[in-house]
């Protein structure tokens, strides 16, 4: 798992080809506010959210986000062990989010 700042970011959503952004809160956080293109999978509904990662394609790169980083740290070490390699973290969550525009 690689720790990303709000700019690291930015820049990898703008050239990657293979990014997947993931929003790990809950429906009323990703309602109020969420970054353009993000998939909702709610770490806090553990089986929902095992249930949700096992139809995901591996070989994506997986860029997950939280409110403040916490839940998506959580979030990329249940992805890894389920085989997933590709993984980013954004430092600071939603909170620290200085890229585009939320929706």
């Amino acid at each position: 798992m690689k720790n990303l700042s709000s700019d690291d970011l930015v820049q990898k959503l703008k050239s990657d080809k293979d990014a997947f952004l993931l929003d790990v809160r809950t429906e009323e956080e990703y309602n109020m506010s969420h970054i353009p293109n993000s998939k909702l999978l709610n770490i806090r509904d553990p089986q929902l959210f095992i249930d949700g990662i096992q139809g995901f394609d591996k070989s994506k790169n997986y860029y997950v986000y939280c409110h403040s980083g916490v839940r998506s740290v959580q979030a990329c070490q249940i992805m890894k062990t389920f085989g997933f390699n590709n993984l980013n973290n954004l430092i600071g969550g939603i909170s620290e989010w200085k890229g585009l525009k939320t929706s």
